[in-house]
């Protein structure tokens, strides 16, 4: 029993890497707690004892879950092109947070990259996300793929090359994100168009996911005049937003009478908004419980 119990604290000192590797390779919250769960069971069924490097293990079976996972949702996707953004990690911004917290945020993956993380193939995903976000050298990503290292080494190149090129860099200051955030909301209350000009990148995207229930809410716009024509239609909302931490970067949640009606995520690069990525499914936002 107390090596059970040793091997159970073990796997919950693991948890959140494990975590943060499905989640990175899913892009779903639900979904990665489930292959979290399954790893332990596939643990709890193996003998600890004759496992070398048990981290190493672990990674390698939360990664093989989480790909065969990903290769059923692609087999199971009929609207390859429906706008289905990742499921955001919302936080109350905390100023007196301690320091390991503080880096836990810093190394968040912002929601626009995992919005570019989705339209890579289930390998390539998995080649990327292991070897240039933990480490895994391809010797051990080969197998798990049924490649060669060298072959794996290709898949991660593909990916970072897809990542580099559309994926925007965060500005790493977090104060100076959230100031063109409030800016952007300033001049959407407002409707001052020109104001929202200035503040948004030309080349923006603003991608909005409203489900099932808001479908009518579902869309992406690209360009500033269309994304700033839109902040303005929707400006009276913003008086019931309220700052929050979507993925480690300036955001906000917007409800009303307690209720959830949106999260908005910012990705902010040189001043510039140049990502903006709306949830306004109920279901999902309830799922995230969010309520005030």
């Amino acid at each position: 029993m107390n090596g059970d119990t040793g091997l159970a604290e073990r796997f919950e000192r693991e948890r959140p890497r494990l975590r943060a590797v499905a989640y990175r390779l899913l892009g779903s919250l639900t979904e990665a707690e489930d292959a979290v769960q399954e790893t332990w069971l596939r643990l709890a069924r193996t003998d600890a004892a004759a496992v070398d490097n048990l981290d190493a293990w672990l990674t390698t079976v939360v990664a093989r879950v989480s790909l065969n996972m990903l290769r059923s949702r692609a087999a199971r996707r009929e609207e390859p092109l429906e706008v289905r953004l990742p499921d955001p990690v919302v936080e109350t911004p905390r100023p007196d947070a301690d320091p390991a917290h503080a880096a836990v945020l810093a190394d968040s993956v912002g929601l626009a990259l995992l919005v570019v993380l989705d339209t890579l193939n289930p390998t390539e995903r998995l080649a990327f996300v292991l070897h240039d976000m933990f480490g895994v050298p391809f010797d051990e990503i080969g197998p798990l793929v049924d490649r060669s290292p060298a072959a794996a080494r290709q898949l991660a190149s593909r990916a970072r090359r897809r990542v580099r090129g559309q994926a925007p860099t965060p500005d790493p200051d977090l104060g100076r994100q959230r100031a063109v955030v409030d800016a952007f909301l300033t001049a959407a209350r407002d409707g001052d168009f020109d104001a929202l000009i200035a503040v948004l990148h030309p080349d923006v995207v603003l991608r909005s996911d409203g489900g099932s229930a808001r479908a009518r809410h579902t869309t992406v716009l690209t360009g500033a005049p269309e994304v700033a024509a839109q902040a303005t239609t929707f400006g009276r909302l913003f008086p019931y937003a309220r700052p929050v931490l979507v993925n480690g970067a300036a955001g906000v949640l917007v409800s009303a009478g307690g209720r959830p009606l949106s999260v908005m995520a910012f990705t902010v690069t040189g001043g510039l908004v140049v990502a903006v990525d709306v949830i306004a499914d109920p279901r999902r936002l309830a799922v995230l419980g969010l309520d005030d």
